[in-house]
């Protein structure tokens, strides 16, 4: 008996450590991808700065206004120098960390060929200081902006040309339940699976009957809860998993439905709900706007609009969109060869064009959605559930910023 329950507990060590693993390898992934950005970028402001100096020691040769100019650009760089000081001091914890889990692991292998030789407590608080060095690393990463897009990765293929599929950003690490909506119409039925695993094997865990049907793709998963557009209204529903029944309902004031401002492919895609690190959102067009995107930030209880932002970019001439640190980024189609073209930023109340390529394997992109917690775009890809990696340049956060 005893030996059995050694077993179990060194086999959820060992999962435990496998999915680490896992997760530092994404990390670390993500963070050479923008720690080469980060060089290149350094290489620049060194370049920068070596010019200003030249420059600086004979003025006489360039245009007061010039100087200026450049001096500004030079001032608004300096405080980029200790930030990518930091950046490279946290690539190098990362690797630290690889080697640690691939000591850790050959631990746990030699376990396994030798039962009981080893001090299950002392491992299990091993595997517990490793997660906390893991999750101080990672929460030193702020919020970030796009950079790039990569992919995608085919996780199954199934259903309608349209639909939804989603996790939950704000669970805990261990659940990891995938919802998944078929159509854009005319539905009310969503399936759910208790890991990406059970949703490629087709293993429901339980199935969810809506009292209303839904309008669109654009659903998302917040904290528990489904959150969707109410068909041929501009109704929000928030629906409990946990208790079955509608929490509460309200009417998004002036938003367009039922195909008066949809993304470039139609079906009824007019609010689209979303989530990032900073909580829930709608995005959205109204008659007063001329039609251009509109973007609130909701209360996740009671639906109430938070904050509200008007861009001069229209609804109808978007293939879709996805909030990131509370920027929304805009693609210019649905089609083969659309990339994000326009981001908004509800921090400076900005915009700026932009020219992000993704591939869109499948030809008609019908969702795309952010997962702050996987840091990944899930799309519906023509009948296919598809996840993007995205590249993000972080800011890192010192010990004087906490």
């Amino acid at each position: 008996m005893e030996d059995k329950k050694i077993n179990a507990a060194q086999s959820d060590s060992f999962q435990k450590v496998q999915n680490m693993s896992q997760s530092i390898e994404v990390l670390n992934l993500r963070t050479q991808r923008d720690f080469q950005y980060i060089m290149r970028m350094e290489s620049q402001i060194k370049g920068l700065r070596s010019k200003f100096r030249q420059i600086e020691s004979d003025r006489k040769t360039v245009a007061n206004k010039n100087f200026q100019e450049l001096k500004g650009k030079m001032e608004s760089l300096q405080p980029l120098i200790p930030v990518l000081e930091q950046y490279k001091t946290d690539a190098k914890l990362i690797s630290l960390f690889k080697e640690e889990i691939r000591n850790l692991s050959s631990v746990l292998m030699g376990i396994q060929e030798e039962m009981g030789a080893y001090d299950y407590e002392e491992l299990q608080q091993r595997v517990l200081n490793l997660e906390n060095r893991l999750h101080s690393c990672m929460n030193k990463l702020t919020c970030g902006k796009l950079m790039k897009i990569t992919g995608p990765q085919t996780v199954k293929t199934s259903g309608t040309r349209f639909g939804a599929w989603m996790t939950d950003p704000v669970a805990s690490p261990k659940n990891n339940r995938v919802w998944y909506m078929d159509s854009y119409t005319n539905n009310k039925i969503v399936k759910e699976y208790k890991s990406i695993h059970d949703f490629v094997a087709g293993v429901e865990s339980r199935t969810y009957n809506l009292p209303f049907k839904w309008a669109g793709t654009n659903h998302v998963v917040y904290n528990g809860s489904l959150y969707y557009n109410k068909m041929q209204s501009n109704i929000i529903v928030r629906y409990s998993f946990e208790t079955g029944r509608v929490i509460t309902q309200r009417a998004l004031e002036s938003a367009g439905f039922h195909n008066v401002y949809p993304y470039t492919w139609g079906g009824f895609s007019d609010i689209d709900l979303m989530a990032d690190e900073l909580g829930l959102w709608a995005v959205y067009a109204t008659n007063q706007n001329a039609g251009n995107i509109v973007i609130s930030r909701l209360n996740p209880d009671t639906l109430q609009i938070l904050d509200t932002w008007n861009t001069e970019y229209s609804k109808r001439n978007a293939g879709e969109s996805f909030m990131i640190c509370g920027t929304l980024y805009i693609t210019n189609s649905h089609l083969t060869g659309a990339k994000v073209y326009y981001a908004y930023s509800t921090k400076t109340s900005t915009y700026e064009y932009t020219d992000i390529p993704f591939h869109n394997q499948y030809f008609h992109m019908s969702m795309l959605d952010y997962n702050a917690r996987d840091r990944a775009l899930y799309g519906w890809n023509n009948g296919h559930q598809v996840l993007f990696n995205v590249t993000l340049f972080h800011i890192i956060k010192t010990e004087d910023d906490s």
